[in-house]
């Protein structure tokens, strides 16, 4: 925790510390950059101080890191950079073992997260990663549980999600809303809101606030049963 130089009895975690750290060193003020980001002059002043929002979305947090020339990742809660402590991948000549993980996200209407522990890998050549566009993402795989991405995603498949730090855009991701861990499609809805969305039409759209969702990561690859 960081000390407000404006206000000694504030304390600041780390992303809020370094935003504040930049804009000074910089000379740049929160008014600006919140304008730069097309919101009101206050928004990052209220980030900063109030602590609303939680947390930067994630094309913010983008166009701030650009804009500084800092790596996203240093705009980002610690616990936003991953959904698991999960062992690293490890890798061995052309082959690289993504760790399974004890863990189901529901395609339904949402399920508690309950173990997150590696309990198996799956293993895949490193020139196939390479092929995809996946050599250097960080890769975990979970399964799937329910029925309301189906077909595209059914129940038991085991989806590839990569978690790395990435800007936003539309498509299947695994989030967290609450304590509840899901696969959706999720679109940007336009004022700080996503729509998080079932293939299956016998689910409605679910809309919320931006910054009530942890995007984990961007599902890459499925395997299932024939």
């Amino acid at each position: 925790m960081v000390i407000d130089p404006q206000n000694p009895r504030l304390t600041l975690d780390a992303p809020r510390a370094r935003l504040l750290e930049l804009s000074q060193e910089r000379g740049v003020s929160l008014a600006a950059l919140s304008e730069l980001l097309g919101r009101n002059p206050s928004y990052l002043q209220q980030f900063i101080r109030k602590g609303s929002p939680r947390k930067l979305e994630e094309q913010d947090r983008a166009t701030l890191a650009q804009f500084f020339g800092v790596g996203e990742e240093e705009l980002r809660e610690a616990q936003e950079n991953s959904y698991v402590k999960a062992p690293k991948r490890r890798e061995s000549g052309a082959w690289v073992e993504v760790p399974r993980l004890d863990l189901g996200a529901s395609a339904g209407s949402g399920r508690v997260a309950g173990e997150e522990d590696a309990f198996d890998t799956f293993r895949f050549s490193r020139r196939w990663l390479a092929e995809q566009g996946l050599e250097r993402a960080h890769l975990s795989a979970i399964r799937v549980e329910g029925d309301s991405m189906e077909p595209l995603l059914n129940d038991g498949d085991e989806i590839l999600v990569d978690r790395s730090p990435r800007p936003f855009r539309d498509g299947i991701h695994v989030v967290r809303l609450g304590d509840t861990l899901m696969v959706k499609r999720v679109a940007s809805a336009g004022a700080g809101r996503v729509a998080l969305l079932s293939q299956n039409l016998a689910y409605p759209p679910v809309e919320v606030a931006a910054d009530e969702v942890d995007i984990i990561g961007r599902v890459v690859w499925k395997g299932g049963k024939i």
